[in-house]
């Protein structure tokens, strides 16, 4: 079993995939990490590249294949299941937070000598005035609703122990982004020790994000989160 599962959801990364590559598998060599890549069903012919170019290639890096896209959620899903690690995380495959940015997370779990439960999630910092904006709206609202303290829902990279996920239906977690607060409330509710990394987002090298389309499209995620956020207060399956 290896000490940490890192999960990269890839939807249409093609471009990104070799970049990626090269920078996840040097921390291989200091942490006993597994890598578990989705391809959250690309239409971009990612499948292929991985088929090509990365499945069976590399040690500690699996490709996780989902035949028609569902949602990131979904695909942190899967990523899940395939997961063996004692210590379960995920960061984007774009690299605005690039991986080196888990160290102090593994460095973190490897304290953890009484192996207690623990989650560990980034704060972001270098964002915009409007994401910033929308960002805090959704903390505040969460924090009332859960009567709980919660913040910068959607901060990777995320690692936490396998133990938070003791009984629980992987099934049943969200399908899209409100995953992220699926989770988080589920450490809360497990009583597990929460911690917070500065983190740095930079620029997209290469690609297209798949969701970022300026104000419009920023109103109508806020739409969703809201509704999503109702569904999980009332424990209900967001799909």
């Amino acid at each position: 079993m290896p000490k940490f599962s890192i999960i990269i959801p890839c939807y249409n990364e093609k471009a990104t995939l070799p970049s990626l590559i090269g920078r996840i598998r040097p921390l291989q060599d200091s942490y006993d990490i597994e890598y578990v890549l989705v391809e959250n069903g690309s239409s971009d012919g990612s499948a292929e590249y991985f088929r090509t170019e990365i499945e069976g290639l590399h040690n500690g890096i699996r490709v996780v294949y989902v035949k028609q896209n569902r949602g990131y959620g979904y695909g942190i899903q899967q990523g899940i299941k395939a997961a063996s690690g004692e210590y379960i995380g995920w960061i984007h495959a774009d690299m605005q937070i690039p991986p080196e940015a888990l160290v102090p997370f593994f460095d973190t779990a490897l304290q953890n000598k009484d192996n207690g439960p623990l989650f560990l999630k980034g704060r972001r910092h270098g964002r915009g005035l409007i994401d910033n904006f929308f960002t805090a709206g959704q903390s505040a609202l969460s924090t009332i609703l859960f009567r709980a303290k919660i913040n910068d829902i959607g901060a990777i990279p995320v690692l936490f122990s396998r133990k938070i996920l003791d009984g629980e239906d992987i099934d049943a977690m969200p399908n899209d982004f409100s995953l992220e607060l699926y989770v988080y409330l589920l450490s809360i509710r497990k009583k597990s020790p929460i911690r917070r990394f500065d983190v740095m987002l930079g620029q997209r090298k290469k690609g297209k994000s798949s969701w970022d389309g300026g104000i419009p499209a920023k109103i109508r995620q806020a739409k969703l989160i809201f509704s999503d956020t109702m569904k999980i207060l009332k424990g209900e399956k967001v799909l």
